[in-house]
């Protein structure tokens, strides 16, 4: 299958492992391992000759310590910032004359940097990704205006957006004293408090090829990327870095429940937010069947909460589930809801309540779940023929510390959801301790003015996931 010499590469040193074919259920990668240890995945769609580069490292916002928090996010700006061989500010401009997009995010877990480009250009964004991943300079002249960057996102973001204060409550709240329940981007006195210094330990400690993957996406051919990589990335030295930790156990949150009323909402909303496993904190494939449960209770109009609390008994006018089993700890599930006009937020929370009581009592039959994991199969297959999927499902996966495999045997693992076992699994969500109800509400007594001066003008600079 593979044409490429692998013998003669791996006498130059620069494979460590032959590439492995996956057995195919998704994406039919192509998955290998440098000898500089950094992890590469190729994944061919020669729908457009295009490609996309996702970069991610295995550090994020929870591997922070102490009172360097947001540095991860920081970091994330400052990598944008300069090498000996791309002054600052010429990464993008660089990416933008050749008319392709970049950009990055930063996560609990993980950072990742992308490009997308013309895939003859394929050569060049793989060596400024290496450049940067080896070479990055941090001067302080450039450091400190960019942490004004971050300060004002902060500030646009979370500190004069009600929604971002909300949600940054809601975390503190149903995670207190756990890396998931501080903001991503650090609260403000802890960004003031970053210095160049600070962000170069934090990329000399975390940042290497050998805590990095590298997923390659589009018009390309496996033995050109193989190629490619060993010559560029392998060029890039080993070099040691911080284990990682693990993550504490998540405590019960502080309160079952709060209200936060702000004047720059008009449309309230009700959120059920409970705590349970994620891929990596599962004991027995109960995140498979949270997400089939989580497919039954959300599929746009046609989902069961919907039909019922919308369709049906007309007290809301929205609602919707969302689960994201990825997580390294344990994953927040969590159900939202809108009153309809002129209903009461308590009369739909107790409805919520109600609905979600009534289908446990009774149960999900075998049609709800074997449509919901038909739905989820279509879109994995769906996600094959995307340029980003490929690179955010492996990128994610890896740098939580799962493996190709498992990605690519997730279809056969959703299948094997039983009724009985997305049934258990709605009833240990209704019976867990670890849940918190969360109320957005509007300011009655606020008034026009007051609204209009409180609604978040949000910017277009880089941001957290």
């Amino acid at each position: 299958m593979f044409r490429l010499n692998i013998l003669r590469l791996a006498l130059l040193g620069f494979l460590l492992t032959v590439p492995d074919a996956v057995h195919a259920a998704i994406f039919y990668p192509t998955h290998f391992t440098l000898g500089n240890g950094l992890e590469v995945i190729v994944v061919p769609n020669h729908v457009a000759p295009v490609v996309t580069q996702m970069v991610w490292y295995k550090v994020g916002a929870s591997d922070e310590v102490g009172k360097k928090r947001g540095i991860a996010h920081y970091l994330e700006h400052l990598m944008f910032r300069g090498t000996p061989s791309i002054p600052d500010g010429e990464f993008s401009k660089i990416i933008a004359s050749q008319g392709g997009t970049e950009n990055a995010f930063t996560s609990y877990d993980y950072t990742a940097y992308f490009e997308t480009v013309a895939a003859d250009r394929l050569p060049m964004i793989m060596q400024m990704e290496a450049d940067r991943m080896h070479n990055l300079v941090i001067a302080p002249d450039t450091a400190k205006p960019e942490l004004s960057v971050v300060l004002n996102e902060r500030q646009q973001r979370t500190d004069n957006n009600p929604i971002g204060r909300f949600v940054e409550k809601v975390r503190h709240t149903l995670l207190p004293h756990h890396p998931y329940g501080l903001p991503l981007i650090g609260f403000r006195h802890q960004i003031e408090s970053l210095t160049a210094a600070d962000a170069q330990a934090f990329y000399n400690a975390h940042y290497a090829p050998n805590n990095a993957v590298v997923v390659i996406s589009g018009d390309v051919t496996p033995d050109d990327v193989m190629r490619l990589a060993a010559s560029i990335y392998g060029a890039v030295p080993r070099r040691d870095v911080e284990a990682r930790r693990a993550l504490p156990p998540a405590t019960l949150p502080k309160s079952g429940s709060f209200s936060m009323v702000d004047a720059g909402i008009e449309q309230p909303q009700v959120e059920l937010h409970i705590v349970v496993p994620s891929y990596h904190t599962q004991k027995q494939q109960e995140a498979y069947a949270y997400e089939v449960l989580n497919a039954i209770l959300d599929e746009g109009e046609s989902g069961l909460l919907y039909r019922r609390l919308v369709r049906g008994k007309g007290l809301a006018s929205g609602v919707a589930s969302s689960y994201d089993p990825d997580a390294r700890g344990d994953a927040d599930l969590t159900i939202a809801i809108s009153p309809a006009p002129e209903k009461k937020v308590a009369q739909v929370e107790k409805a919520l309540r109600d609905t979600l009581n009534d289908l446990a009592q009774k149960g999900l039959d075998d049609k709800a779940v074997n449509d919901a994991k038909a739905r989820l199969k279509r879109e994995a297959i769906f996600a094959r023929d995307s340029l980003m999927m490929p690179g955010y499902v492996f990128g994610s996966a890896l740098a939580t510390g799962h493996s190709v495999a498992a990605v690519e045997a997730w279809p056969q693992r959703i299948e094997a959801v039983t009724t009985e076992q997305v049934n258990d699994a709605l009833r240990d969500m209704l019976k867990n301790p670890h849940t918190l109800v969360a109320e957005l509400l509007p300011d009655p007594h606020a008034s026009q003015a007051a609204r209009e001066a409180a609604q978040p003008v949000l910017s277009q600079d880089r941001g957290v996931r």
